[in-house]
């Protein structure tokens, strides 16, 4: 039961969370700025208590369920292990890191440089020297895909007491020490977990009940600002002291009143998961003595993409042992925009005066002319630490610097000498991607592709969790888990149609707002909402009487059961099944997948053995959770097209970058903001993800977003790069300057036209052009180029059965189904 003092909207839940929080001034545009630190730590918290030493630590753990048994098998390496079996093939910078001792580390470690054989090595040294057990060690990345190869690689090389280390996400460690904490500020242990669209689907209740206007304040907008506040510590009381622009205090009213909706849903989105830690870990010294017990050696991956809410957060957690390691890169810090704030890695000897410092420069990705490429560029930034990268791998090729017409040459370019690579010389489209700033600029690429006959998948696309039928079966889940979620019931109450409709809808939530009751009673009490017609209550009746059903099977049941269940007893499938439509099975075979989801969180639940967490809420908090570099596979041979941001912590034999323009990459905006060191680190990221070849190219003119052409200029870094390293085609490159003259390469116009001008030609990894012909006089094939009557010029990518042809069409990038018999559409002549 939620305690009386921390009701929304009473004094004391009012006066006490705000004051919890340790508020950061404005972020400085510059990183180097000093700035005053003393108010988010005290010196005593960094300073250890030598008289609670390790033997009270070891007696503290007693009893403590992380602990594992204190003799390893005779066949297995474990604690206690010599720890030279664990050093071995490491460089001497490596081993340094890794046998380090105790207190703070900062690992500087350069692209590429082995930092999770680091990280890995030195949790096994830790084992291996009795300085920890595995239970005592918190390992954090940004990924799940990272945290499960970092617990596998040194699951193999000590054995399943791996598994009693947490090695995982920010988030997800947070959520876990929630459930058991979360009850000190109001929440139940059951709390769900909102993801990005759940959020804004609240967000946009509150601006309702605000009367904000969506259209002049977007509710994304409003959300954006939200999430920035809570990743500084800002809570909504601060940030209207703050406000002082009509957005901002629109933005203030909607962040108070969207903190007590969430609590009365019983619901924390992701940012939550993190200042809630916090909050509990300021507030409660027990809470976090337990914690600071718990943890006695913390190891962070990435650290120079954390925010402020994560800096403090490992504060709090290492203020008295102050065993932190932090691995990272400043030079690879690009997230400025998702608040990543540089001056946490820069800073690290400031917070810790007395911290070791080792720098890994050893490349084992890429070539000598690649790095050496990426050194000239990066260093022209002032706020990093003087490095260089270098590798025993050879010199390797020199970097294809190419200057084209426009962006439609550039495309046609770039697919030639892709499959050129591909044809002639043998390498597969897995190994090779193309980069971009922005996700719009991989149109006219994807179009000059399927002419081409090149298959390939863009990254950053709409994610499997995403996808409309599996957020509706997850609310279902959600709703059966927690009872006050109020947003999980908007979701899925009408969904399949059962008639009931959002005036339907806000009378019941309005009178559970009035009532203070949850969703869920209101809603098995429909009879007594005022206003309420015959249609209605039993609509909403049928539907409640199913979900307590559900909720009432949960008990021993299996997920994939239950998941199966509900889609069956709540009509989604039968709903799905009515519309006899290649759209609806392409549905259920996404549902069938979570399905399948589910079965597998069984059987690895299974292995693991007991937990403290219910198994549906753990469901629900990884699926929360995951994100789309996590599902990346290599089953298929495709090209891979993404973003630069998207391109972190991958790496490609070959990489092409377009756009090289200024105004393009760095971005103007970018460059209007002073973000240009941003930009440019984002340039070294892009550079050292390449193995062996690199294409940077360029256009003499741009057209961008659907306006008109305009000249460009060559991108500043292409102008840092040393001429020695660079193969210039089309244009002279090189601390000699950049001009625009061009000579051909050999690729692009007319001259690739055989590759995709001959039907039924077979592509690599791409299969025969399709001829379209619907049994009539009109006749395309994909890759035709073609103009329609009302939304304009497109290209043919696709055909069905039945004379219908898919049309991408270039305005908008939309894709339509079109009869080729009967729309207004005609090839365009050449």
């Amino acid at each position: 039961m939620q305690s009386s003092r921390f009701r929304p909207g009473s004094r004391n839940w009012r006066s006490r969370w705000p004051n919890c929080r340790a508020s950061r001034a404005p972020r400085s545009r510059n990183p180097t700025e000093s700035r005053k630190r003393g108010a988010l730590r005290p010196e005593d918290e960094l300073r250890p208590r030598r008289s609670e030493g390790y033997p009270r630590l070891v007696e503290a753990l007693s009893n403590y369920e992380g602990g594992v048994p204190d003799s390893p098998g005779p066949d297995e390496a474990g604690p206690g292990a010599p720890a030279h079996l664990f050093a071995d093939g490491l460089n001497p910078p490596q081993r340094e890191a890794v046998e380090y001792g105790d207190g703070p580390l900062l690992v500087i470690a350069g692209a590429g440089s082995g930092k999770t054989r680091v990280l890995t090595h030195r949790i096994v040294h830790l084992l291996a020297t009795r300085r920890a057990r595995p239970g005592e060690i918190l390992a954090i990345t940004f990924t799940n895909r990272a945290a499960t190869e970092m617990r596998e690689r040194v699951e193999e090389l000590i054995g399943s007491r791996a598994r009693a280390m947490w090695v995982t996400t920010f988030h997800s460690a947070c959520g876990r020490m929630l459930r058991g904490d979360a009850e000190k500020l109001g929440y139940a242990r059951a709390f769900t977990i909102y993801d990005e669209s759940d959020s804004i689907r609240m967000i946009k209740r509150t601006m309702e009940e605000l009367d904000v206007d969506p259209k002049r304040f977007p509710a994304r907008a409003i959300k954006s600002a939200i999430s920035g506040a809570k990743n500084e510590l800002i809570d909504p009381e601060q940030y209207k002291q703050q406000g002082g622009s009509y957005f901002e205090d629109t933005v203030a009213g909607v962040y108070a009143l969207y903190e007590q909706r969430m609590l009365e849903s019983n619901a924390m989105d992701f940012d939550d998961l993190l200042v809630r830690m916090v909050n509990v870990l300021e507030l409660f010294p027990e809470v976090r003595e337990r914690w600071r017990r718990a943890f006695r050696f913390v190891l962070v991956d990435e650290y120079q993409d954390t925010n402020h809410a994560q800096y403090r957060l490992l504060q709090l957690l290492c203020g008295e042992h102050r065993n932190l390691t932090v691995v990272g890169d400043e030079d690879q810090s690009i997230y400025g925009f998702r608040h990543a704030d540089i001056r946490n890695i820069l800073d690290f000897e400031k917070d810790f005066p007395d911290a070791k410092v080792v720098k890994l420069e050893q490349n084992y990705r890429s070539t000598q002319t690649i790095l050496s490429a990426a050194n000239a560029v990066v260093e022209n930034n002032r706020d990093r630490r003087p490095k260089k990268l270098w590798t025993d791998l050879g010199q390797g090729d020199e970097i294809e610097v190419v200057r084209l017409s426009d962006e439609h040459e550039e495309a046609r370019w770039v697919a030639g000498e892709i499959e050129r690579l591909v044809e002639e010389e043998g390498i597969s489209p897995l190994d090779v991607a193309v980069f971009y700033r922005m996700n719009a600029m991989s149109r006219v690429l994807e179009d000059t592709l399927v002419r081409f006959g090149t298959a390939y998948r863009v990254i950053g696309g709409t994610r499997f969790y995403d996808r409309a039928e599996i957020k509706d079966a997850i609310a279902y889940l959600q709703y059966i888990a927690n009872p006050r979620d109020s947003v999980a019931f908007t979701r899925i109450v009408n969904s399949p149609k059962r008639g009931i409709g959002n005036t339907t809808q806000g009378r019941l939530l309005s009178f559970a707002n009035t009532t203070g009751d949850d969703i869920w009673d209101v809603a098995g009490q429909v009879e007594s909402v005022p206003g309420m017609g015959t249609a209605a209550i039993r609509a909403v009746g049928e539907f409640q009487r199913t979900m307590r059903g559900l909720k009432e099977d949960v008990e021993g049941r299996p997920l994939a059961d239950l998941l199966e269940r509900v889609l069956d007893e709540t009509g989604y499938f039968e709903a799905l099944e009515s519309e006899r439509t290649v759209e609806a099975e392409g549905r259920i075979e996404n549902l069938r997948e979570l399905i399948g989801v589910a079965g597998e969180f069984d059987t690895n639940r299974a292995l693991e053995g007991e937990s403290d967490v219910e198994p549906l809420d753990e469901f629900l908090q990884q699926i929360s959770l995951y994100s789309e570099q996590d599902k990346l596979t290599a089953k298929d041979e495709l090209l891979t097209l993404m973003t630069m941001h998207n391109a972190k912590g991958l790496e490609y034999d070959t990489v092409f970058i377009i756009g090289c323009e200024d105004g393009v990459f760095p971005h103007q905006r970018a460059l209007d903001e002073g973000e240009e060191e941003e930009e440019r680190r984002l340039c070294y990221v892009g550079i050292t993800r390449a193995r062996k070849r690199l294409y940077l190219t360029s256009a003499r003119t741009r057209r961008m977003f659907g306006g008109r052409s305009e000249s460009t200029m060559p991108s500043r870094f292409l102008d840092e790069l040393p001429a020695k390293l660079v193969h210039q085609q089309g244009s002279a490159v090189g601390q000699g300057g950049f001009t625009t003259g061009y000579q051909g390469s050999g690729h692009g116009g007319s001259g690739r036209a055989r590759s995709y001008q001959a039907p039924g030609r077979p592509r690599p990894g791409g299969g025969p052009v399709t001829r379209i012909e619907p049994g009539t006089a009109v006749h395309f094939e994909v890759g035709d180029d073609v103009t329609h009557g009302t939304f304009g010029d497109g290209v043919v990518i696709g055909a069905e059965p039945g004379g219908v042809i898919i049309v991408r069409f270039a305005n908008d990038g939309s894709e339509r189904k079109l009869m080729a018999e009967y729309a207004p559409i005609r090839r365009k002549q050449n």
